[in-house]
């Protein structure tokens, strides 16, 4: 019989699988964690398993000795921009081995896909029904992956597209923005902050923390949805997190720039994710930012 507390978690060490797994222990499910390379700062409780997703047989392996209920996919590796052609072939790839084993193994596995706000086009705000588009590697990964999930319906093979908007943590790699952006303050890098505040970058920013309660609280509903847009529905200005950080930290970093003007965001509308999971946002970005810049300078 299948224990429904049983989870998979691929990229369980990356910010969004930390903060997830450590939710899920407290809420006493049994959580795997697959790694590809041998990683530090694991989290109690978490079994980890050190795995090849181009080997087919070792993933159908890993879900007959597990019998999970839900996989939720966060292992896609990051753009390497000297290499776009690779990142779509790689990330595609194992992502599609995936699927088969599950396929393969057993249909009632719960397939977890994360995918990004960024296959939407800038068009101020988006819903379920948005369209969607193929502007690089990134997104061409994605938006397949998508249309190959759909694809298989006819399978019965069970899915949830999670359209994620930008969210931070203290778990978020330091090559990100808001984490370079607390780094630069620190340091008293001017000729960073004042490139990041002349962009006027304008989006939908949460806490990473509410983009993985809403995973959870998808997991404990035991339901699949086509797409669900998990964001803040909020517009957030990068250069109001900015001032926000140098007038809590600091006194001595001016920013004496004037922005340029910036029409080119996008919004989420997280009105059916609210309904649907009754889900609500207990943080918010600037939240995520303090948090940050106190683990940063600690």
């Amino acid at each position: 019989m299948r224990n429904t507390k049983k989870i998979i978690i691929s990229g369980a060490l990356g910010q969004n699988g930390i903060i997830l797994s450590k939710l899920l222990v407290k809420k006493k499910f049994l959580v795997y964690g697959l790694i590809n390379k041998k990683r530090k700062n694991k989290i109690k409780n978490v079994i980890y398993k050190k795995i090849n997703f181009n080997n087919l047989k070792e993933i159908e392996n890993i879900l007959k000795k597990i019998n999970p209920s839900h996989f939720i996919h966060f292992g896609s590796e990051n753009p390497n921009f000297n290499s776009k052609k690779n990142f779509f072939n790689k990330n595609y790839r194992f992502t599609k081995n995936i699927i088969s084993a599950i396929l393969k193994t057993d249909k009632n596995i719960n397939f977890i896909f994360p995918n990004s706000s960024q296959i939407f086009k800038k068009k101020k705000k988006v819903n379920e029904q948005s369209s969607i588009f193929i502007s690089d590697s990134y997104t061409k990964f994605r938006v397949k992956i998508f249309n190959y999930m759909m694809s298989l319906k006819k399978n019965n093979f069970k899915f949830s597209n999670l359209i994620l908007f930008n969210h931070d943590s203290i778990f978020r790699n330091k090559n990100f923005l808001l984490p370079r952006i607390v780094k630069s303050i620190v340091k008293k890098d001017l000729k960073f902050i004042k490139k990041i505040y002349k962009e006027n970058l304008i989006g939908d920013f949460s806490h990473a923390d509410d983009i993985c309660n809403a995973i959870y609280l998808l997991i404990k509903k035991k339901e699949c949805f086509d797409n669900i847009i998990i964001s803040s529905n909020l517009k957030t200005n990068v250069n109001d997190i900015i001032d926000f950080l140098i007038k809590k930290y600091t006194k001595q970093v001016k920013v004496d720039i004037r922005p340029d003007i910036n029409k080119n965001y996008i919004i989420g509308d997280n009105s059916f994710a609210k309904r649907k999971l009754n889900w609500k946002l207990k943080k918010n970005i600037f939240d995520a930012a303090d948090e940050i810049m106190k683990n940063y300078v600690k």
